[in-house]
């Protein structure tokens, strides 16, 4: 056998020797998730407003939400900042995310779970709806007076709810 081969031989055999040793001596990292360790993280709200959590907001709350925490990024009243334009301006309509959506529901998930921007999860469930609504009577979706809930919001007729093509349409 020639020199390459032999040493070829003997690294494998080595490394084999090596991998069963790490699997039997583990390093005992980690402990198993409980159900209520899980249940902190499975917040996802699906179209028909299942998952929703207690709690309610107005457009006048979600405006102070707003300006203490969205403002910095998404520019005075939702109308264009570094990030996201989330309400078009007087006489603007371009697609934003609120007028792109199928769902309300939508809006209320990604805010509760992404931002603000650097906090994810931060906000309440309160703030959340509130924000929301904020982001839905801005866009003259929803009234100025209206209340958002784990009840009103799956309600809401969003404009593009028939026109919404999903980019994944074997995923539904």
């Amino acid at each position: 056998m020639s020199t390459g081969k032999r040493l070829a031989v003997s690294l494998a055999l080595a490394l084999g020797m090596a991998g069963s040793a790490m699997a039997a001596d583990q390093p005992g990292l980690g402990k198993p998730v409980s159900e209520a360790d899980l249940a902190l993280w499975d917040i996802s709200i699906g179209p028909d407003g299942k998952g929703l959590p207690p709690g309610s907001g107005t457009p006048a709350q979600g405006a102070v939400v707003f300006a203490q925490k969205c403002e910095a990024c998404h520019g005075k009243d939702g109308q264009g900042g570094t990030n996201a334009t989330l309400i078009n301006p007087p006489g603007k309509s371009d697609r934003n995310m609120a007028l792109y959506v199928p769902h309300a529901t939508t809006i209320f998930d990604f805010t509760r779970r992404a931002m603000p921007w650097p906090q994810p999860k931060s906000l309440t469930n309160d703030e959340a709806y509130a924000l929301t609504a904020f982001i839905l009577a801005g866009n003259k979706i929803i009234g100025e007076n209206d209340t958002m809930n784990a009840e009103t919001l799956p309600k809401v007729q969003m404009p593009n709810r028939n026109g919404f093509v999903s980019r994944y349409p074997d995923k539904h």
